[in-house]
């Protein structure tokens, strides 16, 4: 009798070993190869008069695999924000463009065709972008645009190409060589992941500059939307924590909260006008009388090359303007930002590829690609039933 009951709760306990092993171990992360490489992205921008941008993208897109998660049928590009004016295809591979809302702002890209592994397709698209800069925010008198143009958590880059008209910019930051009357950029091997921003500085007279048309929050809509997103993003993190410390792999697959990232720059100035001879007035960057630049140089530099007569620089963490000792006419611009820091965990969808695109000062959730459409982006209103009629990957 005792032997019965022994094996009785050795059977229920292996039953509820069975249901939670059920549970858990589909959620453990398990790397996956990568299913597509950019091998080509190259953004070329122009500051309208009304201070938007006209914002051109360019992509060779390589399919890695077409078969784990289907082909390559549509993709979604991050935008600044859902104030765009207008969006339009350049290729006749784009059978489809749109603003889509998916806890962030994108443009969704729809192919004319399925592209399947070892195709390259290139496609571009033109975004006319409003809400991209902010007036003031360094100095008095001057509009910056802080822009990082794409990355891609869960894809290569081996090119990639920005380019800025250089009409009217008082100075950038890194700096850039000036091709064809653009300020050039060019990068190679980005890893997944990869950041690279940049910022230009106007004169706030350079343009139709508006206080009413500084960066600001998206709609109510998308507000909500990214605010589902997080709880979204928390809850999943919660649960990859007590799965973590059940497996031993949290500190793999999960790093969420942001960092401090400071920007210093070296700025030397002339003590008086090239272009009229006035004396520099404390704090300006640009001649009250005829308009001209004092600024003669700038170089983003690191903590360890200030020299030790200016230690006390290194300590700074707070944005201004603070001057060296050991140089005249010479100050450290500190620049700091926070910056999201989440490493999610490698996950496939049967219908989805995850990707991300984000451009200029936006902070938008993952893009993406996928061989099948499971949602109606376009408000096209199939009934249930059509949709039951076909099959949910790869219906035509």
């Amino acid at each position: 009798m005792g032997d019965k009951k022994v094996n009785r709760r050795i059977k229920s306990w292996f039953i509820v070993i069975c249901m939670i092993l059920c549970v858990l171990l589909p959620a453990i992360p398990v790397k996956a190869a990568d299913l597509d490489r950019i091998l080509d992205y190259e953004i070329t921008i122009d500051v309208n008069q009304d201070g938007t941008l006209k914002m051109i993208y360019h992509f060779d897109w390589k399919v890695l695999d077409s078969t784990s998660e289907g082909p390559l049928e549509w993709v979604k590009i991050g935008i600044p924000n859902n104030k765009y004016v207008s969006m339009k295809a350049l290729t006749d591979n784009i059978k489809k463009i749109g603003y889509l809302s998916d806890g962030g702002s994108y443009a969704r890209i729809d192919l004319d065709r399925k592209y399947k592994k070892d195709e390259v397709v290139t496609f571009e698209f033109e975004l006319v972008q409003d809400y991209t800069y902010q007036m003031n925010k360094f100095v008095e008198g001057e509009t910056v645009y802080e822009v990082t143009p794409g990355w891609f958590p869960d894809c290569r880059i081996d090119k990639m190409v920005i380019r800025w008209k250089a009409d009217k910019v008082l100075r950038t930051d890194p700096a850039a060589d000036q091709v064809n009357g653009y300020y050039v950029w060019t990068k190679t091997d980005l890893s997944k992941g990869e950041k690279f921003p940049v910022q230009l500085v106007y004169s706030n007279d350079a343009y139709s500059f508006s206080v009413d048309k500084e960066i600001r929050d998206e709609s109510s809509d998308d507000g909500i939307a990214v605010l589902i997103a997080c709880l979204v993003i928390f809850g999943s993190a919660l649960f990859l924590i007590v799965i973590g410390v059940w497996a031993g792999t949290y500190s793999s697959t999960a790093n969420l909260g942001t960092e401090k990232k400071i920007t210093r720059t070296k700025v030397v100035y002339y003590p008086s006008c090239p272009g009229c001879g006035g004396t520099r007035p404390d704090g300006a960057n640009n001649c009250p009388y005829c308009g001209r630049s004092f600024i003669q140089s700038e170089e983003v530099i690191k903590e360890e090359d200030i020299p030790k007569e200016d230690k006390k620089l290194r300590k700074i963490a707070d944005d201004g303007l603070y001057p060296f000792v050991s140089s005249p006419n010479t100050y450290m611009r500190v620049h700091v930002t926070h910056v999201p820091v989440s490493r999610p965990v490698a996950t496939r969808s049967s219908c989805a590829h995850s990707s991300c695109a984000c451009a200029c000062a936006c902070a938008c959730a993952g893009g993406g690609r996928a061989g099948c459409s499971t949602k109606d982006f376009y408000n096209t209103n199939l009934k249930l039933k059509q949709l039951e009629r076909k099959q949910l990957c790869g219906a035509k």
